[in-house]
């Protein structure tokens, strides 16, 4: 990436040699990330991220298909805030919402996906590799259905891509999103996939780039920085899945030894290696991710902090867990640089931090 924010700082939509030069690179790195997507280099839109491409996905893909009659949106009930939030903004416009349930695994149930995308359906949207639980949902069924139903299909797969095959040639979905930051590469930009011929209504105007898709001067160093860390995500997938799954479970099986009522979410469904949900009654998600920190550990809540009060998350609401359970959740990722001994560390720690916010929580 180096190069082209110093030495190769051209404009690529210039026609002087700098621009041509940043333009080929552009070029090479757009046809990198397509053979990642089992794509075509035509058929990938550069974004500032995955909640950019979602946007892109939902509106783009709903309004233009409203003009033909088409008047429901289909997503669930866990999706990340960026789909949830563009089909509530597409039901402003006047789309009917339409929201798979949930199994209490953290599953679509794809008995009453059946039911519900039918021909009044412009597009699906559902998500890949859950952010919350790690659970993976059955896309190739759900892109089918809605194929066949004349629907356009879109998955947000910024936490699948590098933990499971994503390619166009095998599934048919329409859109997909990815993000750069999931797979090391920089934080601001993404990948919006769409399936040649696919119709798409832009969110953005003022510039013929990205085939007018995605107006706007490009952003070449990042965009290279991705196609490098989308080709990793390749190469390693399979060993990484190897290595992270024994760690997860470990660290599964070592907090449930020693906290016997700890719920894991999603357990028994299937699930990407790089992330375990897990609640334990009597704590709350915030005291709990306080005392990792002081501890040197990284985590996130499966809740948000909101003026002060915990809301439960609406991804394990939609599995009708608990709201106590809910509000207590924490989502511990692994990644790469994940060790046995960061495992074995957690794993010590996590009983003491565990009495340490019960007790908080009798207190307070």
């Amino acid at each position: 990436m180096a190069p082209y924010f110093d030495t190769r700082f051209g404009n690529p939509s210039s026609t002087h040699r700098w621009g041509r030069e940043a333009r080929a690179a552009l070029d090479e790195a757009r046809e990198r990330v397509a053979r990642c997507l089992g794509a075509s280099a035509d058929e990938v839109c550069f974004t500032s991220g995955g909640t950019e491409a979602d946007n892109l996905a939902v509106l783009g893909g709903w309004r233009v298909l409203k003009a033909r009659g088409r008047a429901a949106v289909v997503s669930t009930p866990i999706e990340h805030k960026a789909v949830l939030q563009a089909v509530h903004q597409a039901q402003k416009e006047g789309a009917e919402e339409r929201m798979l349930p949930i199994r209490p695994d953290g599953t679509v149930d794809l008995e009453a996906a059946r039911r519900t995308i039918d021909g009044d359906v412009a597009l699906t949207s559902v998500m890949w590799v859950n952010n919350e639980t790690g659970v993976v949902q059955p896309i190739a069924e759900l892109a089918t259905m809605t194929k066949a139903a004349g629907g356009i299909f879109h998955t947000d797969a910024v936490q699948a891509f590098g933990k499971v095959a994503v390619d166009a040639r095998t599934i048919p979905f329409d859109f997909a999103s990815v993000s750069g930051h999931k797979l090391g590469a920089p934080k601001g930009i993404g990948a919006f996939y769409i399936r040649r011929g696919t119709p798409l209504e832009p969110l953005f105007f003022g510039g013929s780039q990205d085939r007018g898709r995605r107006p706007g001067t490009e952003n070449v160093p990042y965009a290279i920085g991705l196609a490098t860390a989308m080709e990793r995500a390749i190469a390693e997938r399979e060993a990484h899945w190897r290595a992270l799954e024994p760690l997860r479970d470990a660290l599964e099986a070592a907090i449930l030894a020693r906290i016997p009522d700890a719920v894991v979410h999603g357990r028994g469904a299937p699930r990407a290696p790089h992330i375990l949900s897990v609640s334990v009654p009597g704590t709350d998600s915030e005291s709990l991710l306080m005392a990792l920190d002081l501890q040197g550990v990284a985590a996130s809540a499966g809740s948000a902090c909101q003026s002060g009060s915990i809301t439960p998350s609406h991804v394990l609401s939609a599995m009708g867990v608990r709201a106590d359970l809910a509000s207590a959740a924490i989502r511990l990722s692994l990644g790469a640089l994940t060790t046995a001994d960061d495992i074995a560390r957690v794993s010590e720690l996590f009983p003491a931090l565990i009495q340490r916010a019960r007790g908080h929580v009798g207190a307070a």
